[in-house]
């Protein structure tokens, strides 16, 4: 079984312009990072012109579907029956995306399987990742 779950969506920029231009996008979730999940915007989605990783909670993603979470950089909310939003703040500005709230519950599924939500830390090297971390501090 794989560690790593991809999934690709579509999303939808919401633009200053009434029409939302749709953008792909990726959600990862890889169980070495239990607790985190990325959504991925392409290059040509974005004002850099590089690709560009969001990386937030997981129970920020779960909660955002069926409650307004969040008052950081992240924000997720459910916008009508069937679109979540998420909000995407930081100094260039921000980005706001509807995205259909089915794939996000079906990406979140795929991760509750690989690793139940309650079970993060069981899956979590805190020995392994301090060693890393002090490795070079002697």
């Amino acid at each position: 079984m794989s560690i790593v779950i991809e999934q690709a969506v579509e999303a939808r920029l919401v633009a200053a312009a009434p029409r939302m231009a749709s953008i792909p996008a990726t959600l990862r979730y890889d169980a070495r990072d239990p607790f985190a999940v990325c959504m991925a915007f392409p290059a040509p989605a974005t004002l850099e012109g590089v690709e560009v990783c969001w990386t937030f909670a997981r129970d920020l993603l779960a909660g955002g579907v069926t409650e307004s979470v969040g008052s950081g950089d992240v924000r997720v909310r459910p916008y009508g029956y069937d679109r979540t939003v998420l909000e995407f703040h930081a100094v260039e500005g921000t980005a706001i995306v509807h995205v259909r709230t089915g794939e996000l519950r079906q990406f979140l599924d795929d991760t509750t399987r690989l690793v139940p939500a309650g079970d993060e830390g069981l899956h979590v090297d805190v020995d392994g990742d301090l060693a890393e971390l002090l490795r070079d501090a002697y």
